[in-house]
């Protein structure tokens, strides 16, 4: 995300305008990306993501590769690297790649010159296109999200979403407050351009946003918190602690929702709960970003 300028972001999200209007049509399909081949390098489990790609590709008419980690030769033993260039070998025309190590998506670059890449989430580091879409979301409800107040909940020092989300939100204007205890922070809190809070209840009253974040167990090397109960009831959105929100103000989750742990079941009932739109958001983010890098700026891109 730190490679997009506010004006660079506006442009994602008129782009995403149009495909999600795209994506209202009796066939919602495009020519944009005919003739177009994209491989899919998931390193990592995903559900959302590579759906939300897949469908994103095909709805530009593009073709796809699966590339599949279990029945491939990585299980051999085959690097990082002999992977990337043997697909690139293949003429495809972009790789979305998603990697347990930070900073994967980035040596892919360097390997495969003149393929478009796509960081679909690299370790600890960066999800621009989760960003992406919950922007957009987040627009489509609160307009300019300049002077928006948006805090980001939970488990981030593990979240590569919490990350993306900063930086995109930042740059758009908004104020950013993240809330968790001081063993789920990152340790390089104090240069983030955000605000600090080890107290739900301290900041619900004044936020435009809430946004939830996974406990990602998985990613946890030593004991960061008592138990699953006692997180919850320190910073998950219980429903008494949703009542203290404002009666516009949003609730955002990355997915998938660890039910009572972040957030109680009964909370995912409520109206201002979006979570389900930022699934649908992230096709029509997703088909702009495959189009700006692999579109020809000439041809119109919905005809």
């Amino acid at each position: 995300m730190s490679d997009l300028q506010r004006d660079e972001i506006n442009h994602l999200m008129d782009l995403t305008d149009r495909f999600a209007e795209v994506g209202r049509r009796p066939i919602p399909k495009v020519p944009a990306l005919r003739g177009k081949t994209i491989a899919w390098l998931f390193y990592e489990d995903s559900t959302r993501t590579r759906i939300s790609f897949e469908t994103a590709a095909k709805r530009l008419s593009a073709d796809t590769v699966n590339f599949s980690i279990g029945s491939s030769s990585v299980k051999k033993g085959e690097s990082l690297r002999d992977t990337t260039e043997t697909i690139a070998a293949m003429g495809v025309d972009g790789i979305v790649v998603r990697h347990y190590a930070s900073g994967a998506p980035h040596q892919v670059v360097n390997w495969v010159g003149g393929v478009s890449v796509v960081n679909a989430g690299d370790g600890l580091h960066q999800h621009p296109t989760q960003a992406l879409l919950d922007l957009y979301t987040a627009r489509q409800h609160l307009g300019d999200l300049d002077g928006v107040h948006i805090a980001i909940i939970g488990d981030i020092r593990h979240s590569r979403v919490a990350r993306s989300n900063i930086e995109g939100f930042v740059t758009m204007g908004a104020r950013v407050t993240i809330v968790g205890p001081r063993t789920l922070l990152p340790v390089e809190v104090d240069t983030l351009p955000v605000e600090v809070s080890h107290n739900v209840d301290a900041v619900l009253g004044d936020i435009d946003i809430c946004y939830m974040l996974r406990l990602q167990i998985e990613r946890h090397h030593d004991v960061v918190i008592p138990t699953l109960r006692e997180f919850h009831n320190e910073y998950g959105l219980t429903e008494r602690r949703a009542d203290q929100l404002h009666d516009q103000a949003l609730i955002m989750h990355p997915g998938p929702v660890n039910r009572g742990v972040e957030l109680a079941s009964a909370v995912l009932e409520r109206p201002n709960v979006v979570i389900t739109e930022q699934v649908n958001n992230g096709v029509a983010v997703r088909m702009a970003v495959l189009f700006a890098l692999l579109g020809n700026p000439v041809t119109e891109a919905v005809a």
